[in-house]
């Protein structure tokens, strides 16, 4: 027993604290982080939950956030540089999206992306988002509906968006980080927005009323080459993005119907298959893509209780589905000749030592790369009524 005794009075030894420890009221907990540049130094602003708001006991009614902005050569710079104003130390473990600013983003991202890379305090599971058209300072500084915490309210939007409609791509730190540094895909990121009056946008009035002055929407998909942002997609465009590299996960469709009027499919189901092979020694690349949905809404003289008719809207789907991931693929081919897609990563994994010889020339590779696409759409239900109510109505 004395032996047991003295073994742990040596092991006790050994034990530590946590040397890492802080006290909760001592930081200053950031769900959101925007950087742009500004002249010749980095601007970071960092949204901060303010504890006695988000307290049952303690709420005021005032703002659950703050915002805090400072400048510096490098953003670590800068995040140090809020201590002058802050009362409390910028603790990121929380962080949930980081949004950068347009102008930073067309000149590179790379430098700013270094320390949130770096730092162990972070976990790389947050989005990232480029803001259009405007600062990321000033996405930062909107209050919003339902969403009491702003950063709450971007993070879960496009998580839900993702989810709903297919032109939307959540990116965390970790993803973007792997596209930036890959031989044989670029980088995408989702775009946010500020639609309306920024000034009322900024106070507590802007959700005290039904419809907000301002509100933050995302928007298409930012195409980057190397660690630059390079243009814009459209929607359409978007939409085509995430049928090639598999990312839709539910969305709504129009189609034409056979004659005239539109129909609009529910897709809940959506798998893409990108291989890449060598074809008389140029570079290949087959899509599959297997799709499954419902009849959402008929707004035309089709008769649905006919296999026929069920046949042909699969048929219209697949076509105009193809169309319009031609119409992104030209652009992407012939415009910027930026490989979003990650061909060159099916080419590496089917022929690696093909892909060795021409990845040091892959965007003109890319540029001339011929991309056959097939699509096979079934659909499955068709609501519960058979032809459409606006028939009916007709009649």
């Amino acid at each position: 027993m004395k032996k047991c005794i003295f073994g742990l009075l040596i092991l006790s030894l050994f034990l530590t604290g946590c040397w890492d420890r802080r006290e909760l009221n001592e930081l200053a907990i950031t769900l959101a982080i925007g950087i742009d540049k500004v002249e010749d130094e980095y601007q970071v602003t960092t949204q901060v939950v303010v504890p006695s708001e988000v307290s049952m006991k303690g709420s005021t009614g005032s703002t659950t956030v703050a915002l805090f902005t400072a400048s510096g050569e490098t953003v670590y710079e800068a995040i140090r540089r809020m201590t002058k104003d802050s009362p409390r130390k910028i603790y990121p473990g929380h962080l949930r999206m980081l949004v950068i600013g347009e102008e930073l983003a067309k000149e590179g991202i790379g430098k700013s992306l270094e320390l949130l890379s770096r730092d162990w305090e972070l976990r790389p599971d947050f989005y990232v988002v480029v803001a259009k058209d405007i600062p990321a300072k000033e996405i930062l500084n909107v209050t919003t509906a339902i969403e009491s915490i702003p950063a709450n309210k971007m993070f879960n939007s496009l998580k839900m968006s993702e989810k709903a409609w297919a032109g939307t791509h959540s990116i965390t730190l970790h993803e973007l980080i792997a596209d930036l540094t890959s031989d044989g895909k670029e980088a995408v990121l989702t775009g946010i927005q500020l639609i309306g009056n920024k000034e009322i946008g900024s106070s507590k009035q802007n959700v005290e009323t039904i419809s907000p002055a301002a509100r933050i929407k995302y928007d298409n998909l930012a195409v980057f080459k190397e660690d630059k942002l390079v243009s814009w997609l459209t929607e359409k465009e978007s939409r085509g993005y995430s049928d090639i590299t598999n990312s839709v996960k539910t969305t709504v469709t129009p189609i034409s119907c056979p004659k005239e009027g539109k129909a609009t499919i529910e897709v809940i189901q959506s798998n893409a298959d990108v291989k890449g092979n060598i074809n008389n020694g140029k570079p290949e690349v087959d899509i599959n893509i297997k799709v499954e949905g419902n009849v959402g809404e008929v707004e035309c003289k089709i008769n649905l209780t006919k296999l026929g008719t069920i046949d042909e809207l699969e048929k219209i789907y697949e076509k105009e589905v193809i169309e319009i991931i031609n119409e992104t693929l030209d652009t992407l081919q012939k415009q910027y000749k930026t490989d979003i897609f990650g061909f060159g990563e099916a080419i590496h994994r089917s022929n690696p030592k093909e892909w060795n010889k021409m990845k040091e020339n892959w965007d003109e590779e890319f540029s001339n790369l011929t991309v056959n696409v097939k699509v096979d759409m079934k659909l499955h239900r068709t609501g519960t009524i058979n032809n459409s109510l606006l028939e009916k109505i007709k009649d």
